[in-house]
């Protein structure tokens, strides 16, 4: 059992302010793998203290020494690669093979991003007689979520770093070994004292002294709507720059011209991924009702193929979800939507046959649903895909964007300008056309209750940044 009691706080691993433990579980077998300390106020603000010291010489480092860093965090992480294939796994249950192409490959692409970001961009330049500098925001408090843990931090640390920020991070306790490790990462590739530093604990306790608190000058949160509504209102009271990547219910229309066979099935995949739990998830296939029928037996079929089991498992394709509170939940959804009527095609309560500890979730697929039911309003984040049949493009287009949430929308299509035609009518922050991956270089945030603010490449960047005008700075 990973037993690691210590906070990582200006440089060094300290013991938390009061001593407070929780066993974090893993979700395939229930059982307890590591114990952790919850810290306090206390704690953060001896971490912040710690980032404010370090602000003043770190944010005056040239570019070319925050590119050495970036690049000694780079071949320090890389060195651990294995292990944080492993953390992944065996903390929030995702497969290995998933932790390895996916999970932990996002920490060396948002790295090597940032890095090219970082050599091309200007931190100053001229408008006539003024100079336009771009400088680092300040002291930013990171609060990360549990469902892709690498990811979430290192597309917030990475860039922070480069703009010359200092910052307190607040990994989710569901996962918060791999973040630990990116804390060892950092004490490896010898970052100066003070400039990262991690303080686990949970929300309304660490989060909330984070959020709060008058010696840091920007959050950067993801999480759930709920939780970022509640760190955008604990902030406000400083006035400190927010910025949050949220929820989703994203929409995958799948067009009259549309390969339905190829569309169908890399949907269900695409929304049964990572158990589900990813915010961004195409959960809500739009059809042409003239193909519902056709679209269910290929649905039905793709999700019987998929199967779930152990982590570290050859074949597994799913793992559990998270938690027990998240099997819980998701559980409810299942029952909620077949109260409401909607046809159960695959999946359905329960665990998966043969299946009778961790928190396995049967890859679920209803159809015939409605625009109006709970599965198709709230986010369910696990295997649950909704089948929604549309009588005209119109109508598709109308019901996709009929949600408060904007993150991503999906666009299948046999002809790329039908597809470009309606992603210009999706109010969403990204959208895939036929099977399009992610691009790290790209903008990630989303519209409306989807959140505030773009994450990855050089737009990432720039939310780390503030712009300064200086008057009189060339001669008239």
């Amino acid at each position: 059992m990973l037993k690691r009691l210590q906070f990582y706080i200006d440089g060094k691993w300290v013991d938390p302010a009061t001593p407070k433990t929780l066993e974090v579980i893993n979700p395939a077998n229930e059982e307890a793998m590591g114990l952790i300390s919850l810290g306090s106020k206390a704690d953060v603000d001896k971490a912040v203290a710690a980032a404010r010291r370090a602000f003043d010489s770190f944010s005056r480092t040239t570019k070319d020494e925050r590119l050495a860093l970036l690049q000694r965090i780079l071949d320090a992480y890389q060195k651990h690669y294995a292990e944080m294939v492993e953390v992944i796994s065996r903390e929030m249950g995702a497969p290995l093979g998933l932790s390895k192409a996916a999970q932990a490959a996002t920490g060396v692409a948002h790295l090597m991003q940032t890095m090219k970001v970082l050599k091309e961009f200007d931190f100053e330049s001229t408008r006539g007689t003024t100079a336009i500098v771009y400088e680092p925001v300040g002291v930013c408090g990171m609060i990360t979520p549990w469902n892709w843990p690498v990811n979430q931090v290192m597309c917030k640390v990475a860039p922070a770093l480069a703009a010359g920020c200092t910052m307190v991070l607040k990994p989710s306790e569901l996962s918060p070994f791999s973040a630990m490790l990116i804390a060892d990462v950092m004490q490896e590739a010898n970052v100066p004292a003070g400039v990262f530093n991690l303080v686990n604990g949970d929300g309304p306790t660490v989060g909330q002294a984070i959020a709060s608190h008058p010696g840091v000058d920007m959050v950067s949160f993801t999480g759930s709507t709920r939780g970022g509504i509640a760190v955008a209102k604990t902030a406000a009271d400083t006035v400190k720059r927010v910025t949050q990547e949220l929820g989703g219910k994203s929409a995958n229309i799948i067009l009259e011209d549309a390969d339905l066979q190829k569309a169908v099935a890399g949907g269900v995949l695409n929304c049964f991924s990572n158990s589900g739990q990813s915010c961004n998830a195409p959960t809500r296939m739009f059809v042409p009702s003239s193909m519902q029928d056709q679209a269910i037996a290929i649905a039905k079929a793709t999700a019987e193929k998929v199967k779930v089991g152990d982590p570290f498992a050859d074949g597994t394709n799913l793992g559990p979800v998270v938690s027990e509170a998240q099997f819980n939940k998701i559980q409810g959804l299942i029952k909620k939507g077949i109260d409401e009527g909607a046809t159960l095609v695959a999946g359905g309560l329960g665990r998966p046959e043969g299946l009778n500890r961790g928190y396995y979730v049967r890859p679920t697929v209803f159809a015939n649903v409605r625009n109006d039911m709970t599965i198709a309003r709230e986010e369910i984040f696990g295997p649950v895909l909704s089948i929604l049949p549309y009588k005209s493009e119109e109508e598709a287009i109308a019901m996709a964007n009929d949600t408060v949430y904007g993150l991503s929308g999906y666009v299948q299509s046999g002809s790329i300008d039908h597809a470009r035609k309606v992603a210009s009518r999706l109010r969403t922050g990204n959208v895939h056309l036929n099977g399009a991956g992610p691009d790290f270089g790209a903008p990630f945030g989303g519209y409306k209750q989807s959140g505030t603010g773009r994450e990855w490449g050089e737009f990432g960047l720039h939310d780390f940044l503030e712009i300064k005008a200086v008057l009189g700075y060339q001669a008239a």
